[in-house]
């Protein structure tokens, strides 16, 4: 298997720019380290303070009768995130190509809003999180969040290596507050086991909480991250090649999804232990009956004492920061991707921060931290609305042999995946269907308030379902899908065509030539990595 990678960095030397190896020599676990990194930055988005905020209420509410939703969300996440990968171009570059000019843009503005909700839970659990540290209002907060994330993905200069590093370390921070805590309240092994494995909906708001906890678990702007995230890595453009580049994303995004899983039970496991216990005192059986993150400090003092409240801001602050940096790279992503704007990395980052936490920065300021907190039920609401405009296209494209070629999924693969999306949006629907219809019956508003919503609202809602049946029902009619050389000649008159482009020095094409000279089998071409995208650069 061959590969090919160009940079544009013009410090580096030809060699180390241009990497040809025809013999694929390469032990199996160093090709799978090249694979590492995309799976583990889309993983953060299961471990943000939205989602540490609905398994803490889980916990607290139904002990562990509520881990068997998160261990069905994750091998869904899975099953949808692998199909993301595999996709072999950016989601929203192929929207941009296969869509009419005014579907498109609704996409674009769609997408660009599911970034938004899905960064209101990170932007607001930093600043709870700098709040309980340091006593600063909701709203400075906010503000020190967006700087913050930018300077953060500034380190990009120094290599993106390190940023993943650093995102690992503020992960593993929030993993070992919470293990540790678990380790000491020992929650029964046997109980959480049947949490996982048997399926129960007990009292009034178990349906609710479970759909909440669902939904937090598959977001849409996760879609459009990883399949662009994973074309910074190398991929053969030969049969061969993108199969094993295709397993290699399966194995890395399920270990990811596990690093999350084991966090998520660790989360519910400590809410629903401490929550439940018969001596409880009464200060904290009121944060347990409405518990949410800038009460959530207590669980940790078993382990932390008088500092837990500073150590559980801390994992917070962590949990928030690492999240909020996935976000700015998925809006950077949709932008180009819809728009094909080609702007500065810092601009690009500028512009994606300024209007993610602009909705979080004015309800903070209007209503502080109770505003900041109802925000977060609202974000969650607005995700499970726009879960089919990217989960559709990708299901539809994985599935398209205009798109994927002889890639495309298998007919079990379409079957269970279309089954399990429908679910997935059926799910989300529900959600929020329920929760609107609910709320309208129940509000303080006057008759005719709530008639003239109604009268907005249940004619937006027939839209919303038409649009949905136009993407699922719209057949694909164009190609993106381009065959891989197939002879010899072909690959060594492409290769040839760019070492003059690139003005390779002697040596390098020397070394080149020899390697085609001495080649009887077929060469496979591989596919230039995406510069462009973001500079994730391959372990030597």
């Amino acid at each position: 298997m061959g590969s090919l990678q160009e940079s544009s960095d013009s410090g580096r030397s030809c060699c180390d720019a241009h990497r040809l190896d025809l013999n694929h020599q390469k032990p199996g676990w160093r090709n799978f380290l090249a694979f590492v990194g995309p799976g583990f930055l889309v993983s953060l988005a299961y471990l943000d303070p939205g989602n540490l905020e609905t398994d803490l209420q889980a916990g607290s509410n139904h002990g562990y009768e509520l881990l068997w939703v998160v261990l069905i969300g994750l091998i869904f996440a899975l099953v949808i995130q692998s199909l993301a990968a595999n996709l072999g171009k950016h989601l929203s570059e192929l929207c941009r190509a296969e869509y009419p000019k005014y579907v498109k843009y609704c996409l674009w503005l769609l997408a660009e809003i599911a970034v938004i909700a899905a960064d209101i839970p990170e932007v607001i659990g930093t600043a709870f999180a700098l709040n309980i540290l340091f006593k600063v209002p909701v709203w400075a907060g906010v503000l020190f969040t967006g700087l913050s994330t930018l300077l953060l993905l500034g380190l990009q200069r120094y290599g993106v290596r390190k940023l993943e590093m650093l995102i690992a370390g503020l992960v593993f921070i929030m993993a070992g507050c919470f293990f540790a805590e678990m380790s000491y309240v020992k929650p029964p092994a046997s109980r959480v086991i049947k949490g996982m494995l048997i399926p129960k909906l007990k009292g009034s708001t178990a349906t609710t909480d479970a759909i909440a906890l669902f939904g937090a678990l598959v977001m849409p702007h996760n879609l459009f991250l990883h399949s662009a995230l994973v074309l910074s890595r190398k991929v053969p453009n030969s049969v061969r090649g993108v199969n094993e580049a295709c397993r290699y994303f399966l194995i890395e995004s399920g270990m990811a999804l596990m690093v999350a899983f084991c966090i998520n039970v660790a989360v519910v496991s400590v809410s629903g232990t401490i929550c439940s216990v018969n001596n409880l005192s009464r200060e904290n059986m009121d944060q347990c009956s409405d518990l949410n993150l800038n009460s959530a400090s207590f669980l940790l003092k078993n382990v932390l004492g008088g500092s837990s409240k500073v150590v559980y801001a801390i994992a917070l602050f962590a949990s928030g920061q690492s999240s909020t940096i996935t976000g700015t790279y998925a809006g950077q992503y949709i932008m180009q991707g819809f728009l094909n704007l080609k702007m500065k990395r810092w601009l690009r980052n500028l512009m994606t921060r300024c209007i993610a936490i602009t909705p979080s920065l004015i309800v903070s300021i209007i209503s502080g931290s109770a505003g900041a907190g109802r925000l977060i039920i609202i974000a969650s609401m607005i995700l499970s609305f726009e879960l089919p405009f990217a989960l559709i296209p990708l299901l539809k494209f994985s599935s398209s042999s205009t798109k994927m070629g002889p890639h495309k999924n298998s007919i079990y693969v379409i079957v269970f995946s279309w089954i399990l999306g429908f679910g997935l949006m059926g799910i989300n629907i529900y959600y929020l269907a329920t929760g609107f219809v609910n709320w309208l019956l129940h509000n303080d508003l006057p008759k005719v308030g709530n008639v003239f919503i109604g009268i907005i609202v249940f004619p937006l809602m027939a839209v919303y379902v038409l649009a949905v049946l136009y993407l699922t029902f719209r057949k694909d009619t164009v190609v993106t899908f381009i065959e891989a050389e197939k002879d010899e000649h072909s690959a060594r008159t492409h290769v040839e065509k760019k070492l003059e482009a690139e003005k390779y020095d002697q040596s390098a094409r020397t070394h080149v030539e020899k390697k085609l000279d001495n080649s009887n089998h077929t060469f496979e071409l591989s596919h230039l990595h995406r510069e462009d995208l973001i500079d994730i650069h391959l372990p030597n």
